[in-house]
């Protein structure tokens, strides 16, 4: 009988501490609800103590999220445990994560502490979490590098003390696929009441293992496998879901284990946090990659066409990419468009169709022919809503190589329109320039990307842009046929994000949190 696996999600944690891929809370709380359609077993909410953001998206997750057990860190000391409680304990399955580092270079140069006096405070803040709820998770920091027999002495002791999942995180990325197996084996062999407990692994991908380190602890016991969309996560990243979840269900021959995941959402997650922290997928990335069910060689295209075996191990439909080829245009309709959302694996609201239909209406006045990419775009730019501080009222731009750019920029706040003109190096570097006079606030343009969302001259311009402030960054998103308005939209988006996470902070910290 095949051994059942729960996948950790940790996204919205580990993977949201990546640079530049920070959210707010409407985005956070979208994805959270994605990895429930996805059907992870837990959701890694936040970091509540991290920021008022963060507590306040962790609350908004665990009051929304049924299906899945919802998850908090904390650093194994009282406040941080205090936060996290406050976090989760509106879920109908709240978790405590709490950990502390083990290795000797963590305890010595990092915490000052003595092993001693590491796994007492462990055992301590173990028993402080028990107070609140019943599952507790207790990470070993730093696992791969800790010393063996005091990584099991501390094991032992922590659920003894009430834990219920001991994880053991290649926090650095610095272990090898048989070294996470010796290590797995010696924990299951040498903690003599691990039958009490879930094992769990949490690696990172400094040295391009994490995958590979995390199905070695699978195949020596380990039942709780941690991991992000798309790998993301601090540093190289994190272990990639879709790839551990495909590798399962793909290779169930060997590993002998399967998982609970709906694959047929994979595709869709992977786009939807591909957007919203703006960090592509490059091409040639396993499972969810542009080329992951490409064939280009005449050799492999052959052998697909007489049998998909040849060169297939797995088919696009596994992870929910569509093969539909009815042709969407200016004479579609509602019923046809809303059956191309669900085969590409949406499901939205009235309210929220409606705005998508009428912006897919508009774009075909655009373009003659209407592809998915466009329609997972158009999807998406709806998904998070946030408050609209500032909208665009509309822009003109003068430009050309022989002159200098300006752009006067018109936008609506408060049903008030106000207009500023500025001049640039070149006509959307103008056109930021105006805006800013129009916002008043400090900030940094930290990024600019711009790509095509589909083929042809006709194709929509996708910007993504990121600014920052105090430190926090936020990601706007545009979408259009002319670059110019996509970058515009795209700038006013992440003003927009940052307007309402400042007026957050700032409600929450007024309300003594």
């Amino acid at each position: 009988m095949a051994t059942q696996i729960k996948i950790f999600d940790t996204t919205l944690r580990d993977g949201e501490q990546s640079p530049g891929c920070s959210m707010n809370l409407q985005e956070k709380l979208e994805v959270a609800k994605q990895l429930e359609r996805l059907r992870v077993d837990v959701i890694e909410a936040g970091f509540a103590i991290a920021s008022p953001g963060d507590l306040a998206a962790v609350k908004a997750i665990a009051e929304s999220v049924h299906d899945c057990v919802v998850a908090s860190l904390a650093r194994a000391i009282p406040k941080d445990i205090d936060h996290a409680w406050e976090g989760v304990k509106a879920a109908k399955s709240p978790r405590i994560h709490t950990f502390i580092a083990t290795s000797d270079i963590h305890m010595q140069y990092k915490l000052r502490k003595s092993p001693e006096q590491v796994l007492e405070q462990a055992v301590a803040m173990v028993k402080y979490a028990k107070q609140y709820c019943s599952d507790i998770e207790f990470s070993a920091e730093d696992a791969t590098r800790s010393n063996p027999e005091f990584l099991y002495r501390m094991f032992e002791a922590v659920i003894n003390a009430g834990a219920t999942v001991v994880n053991v995180p290649d926090t650095v990325g610095y272990s090898t696929p048989l070294e996470m197996f010796d290590l797995i084996t010696g924990i299951r062999n040498h903690v003599p009441n691990i039958d009490k407990a879930e094992i769990a692994v949490h690696c990172h991908d400094d040295l391009g293992l994490a995958v590979a380190n995390t199905l070695a602890a699978l195949r020596a016991g380990a039942t709780q496998l941690e991991c992000t969309i798309n790998g993301i996560g601090e540093r190289a990243g994190n272990a990639a879901l879709e790839e551990l979840v495909m590798g399962l269900m793909t290779r169930k021959d060997y590993y002998n284990a399967t998982s609970g995941v709906d694959t047929t959402q994979i595709y869709r997650t992977s786009k939807l946090v591909s957007s919203l922290t703006g960090s592509q997928v490059q091409p040639n990335k396993a499972v969810v990659g542009a080329n992951a069910f490409a064939h280009e060689s005449g050799i492999h295209q052959h052998g697909i066409l007489a049998n998909k075996n040849t060169y297939e191990i797995m088919t696009p439909a596994s992870i929910g990419l569509a093969q539909n080829k009815m042709v969407l245009g200016k004479h579609s309709g509602r019923h046809a468009f809303e059956d191309r959302l669900i085969s590409l694996g949406y499901s939205l609201t009235k309210e929220k169709l409606d705005e998508a239909f009428e912006q897919f209406k508009i774009l075909t006045d655009k373009k003659k022919v209407v592809a998915n990419g466009d329609i997972e775009a158009l999807v998406q730019q709806k998904t998070a809503d946030i408050p609209i501080t500032y909208s665009l009222a509309r822009y003109v731009i003068n430009s050309g190589n022989a002159i200098t750019a300006t752009a006067a920029v018109s936008l609506i706040s408060n049903e008030v329109s106000k207009e500023e003109v500025a001049t640039g190096d070149g006509s959307i570097d103008a056109a930021f320039k105006a805006i800013d006079k129009l916002v008043g606030i400090d900030f940094e343009l930290e990024d600019f990307a711009l790509h095509s969302v589909t083929e042809g001259k006709d194709a929509q311009g996708e910007v993504m842009v990121k600014i920052a402030k105090d430190g926090q960054v936020y990601t706007g998103r545009g979408l259009s046929t002319d670059v110019i308005e996509a970058s515009v939209k795209a700038y006013i988006n992440a003003i927009n994000k940052m307007i309402d996470e400042l007026k957050l902070v700032k409600e929450v910290t007024s309300s003594g949190q």
